[in-house]
């Protein structure tokens, strides 16, 4: 067994917080309170950028005791282009300097040399550096086993998605093969004789899956084939995902699975007040913080 597999950094982070939830940083400017945009030029995406770092550190600060790492989505920064990389970039090194674990929501996938380029930037030593990254495995081995190598080179750890959330996911996923099986339980049993290789001391390996919170039934099935793979599980909250759906994901200790939510938390404020383009950062501090605790005691009850 591996002693050094970032599928331990996981579990003992859980752990150490009590906790399996992840918050995913989706930063829409234009669910922002006012005083977070007051000063900003909405023609300027250097500007755009710089309120969007603002709003995430207030949104690091709320959650940092609660949760196990965040969770950027890469196309709310790519959007702003240099400027939006840089708020990237810098919403990175402030997770980091709360010792947050920083799960890169990039969904890439891509073949060979440029795959490997991939894999560099978001599991290397770039300034957009994490500590995982989701990838896409459907154009095959050469897409996804480079990713593979470079996490395993530097102690870091991937998601391959499986069973996304997306209401259409069943469109591809769910293809029927030759031999009748469908397409995503093929890519869970080749997920499987690779993670049965890179295993840790918890006997989890630092390569885990996609498995959306509103397919909790698919997720119990799932988990037969993969035992040794950590869950990111989005879905839950704004996209119908519900706690006590979510037994399916973890194994009998409670471990095996991570919960991510997003808007339900980040913009938790705007279900609380009428008025939330008035809040004031403290206001927003403590929605936020509620809604963590909330999330992370319904999902601790189902584990």
């Amino acid at each position: 067994m591996n002693q050094n597999n970032f599928s331990d950094v996981l579990i003992n982070e859980s752990l150490k917080k009590n906790s399996v939830l992840i918050v995913g940083l989706d930063p829409d400017i234009e669910n922002f309170p006012d005083f977070s945009i007051e000063k900003t030029d909405f023609t300027s995406n250097e500007s755009i950028a710089n309120a969007i770092f603002e709003f995430n550190k207030i949104i690091i600060d709320a959650v940092e005791d609660h949760v196990v790492a965040i969770k950027p989505q890469l196309a709310y920064y790519e959007i702003y282009g240099s400027f939006g990389i840089k708020a990237l970039e810098e919403t990175i090194a402030y997770a980091r300097s709360k010792k947050l674990i920083i799960v890169n929501d990039a969904k890439r996938g891509d073949i060979g040399s440029t795959s490997t380029a991939y894999a560099k930037a978001f599991l290397g030593n770039s300034p957009i550096s994490g500590d995982m990254v989701t990838v896409n495995p459907f154009l095959g081995s050469d897409g996804y086993l480079p990713f593979i190598n470079v996490a395993k080179e530097n102690n870091k750890g991937l998601f391959l998605l499986l069973k996304t959330s997306n209401p259409s996911s069943h469109e591809i996923q769910n293809l029927k093969l030759e031999d009748e099986q469908l397409l995503y339980f093929k890519m869970a049993e080749e997920i499987e004789r690779l993670a049965i290789l890179t295993k840790g001391i918890n006997n989890y390996s630092f390569i885990g899956a996609v498995v959306g919170a509103t397919y909790p039934e698919e997720a119990r099935k799932i988990r037969k084939i993969l035992p040794h793979s950590i869950f990111l599980v989005p879905g839950f909250g704004m996209q119908g995902g519900k706690a006590e759906d979510l037994r399916n994901f973890f194994d009998n200790n409670g471990n095996g699975a991570l919960i991510s939510s997003s808007r339900g938390i980040i913009y938790s404020f705007m279900k609380e007040y009428e008025d939330w383009k008035e809040i004031s950062k403290s206001e927003i501090i403590s929605c936020v913080t509620d809604a963590t605790i909330q999330a992370k005691e319904q999902i601790n009850k189902v584990r």
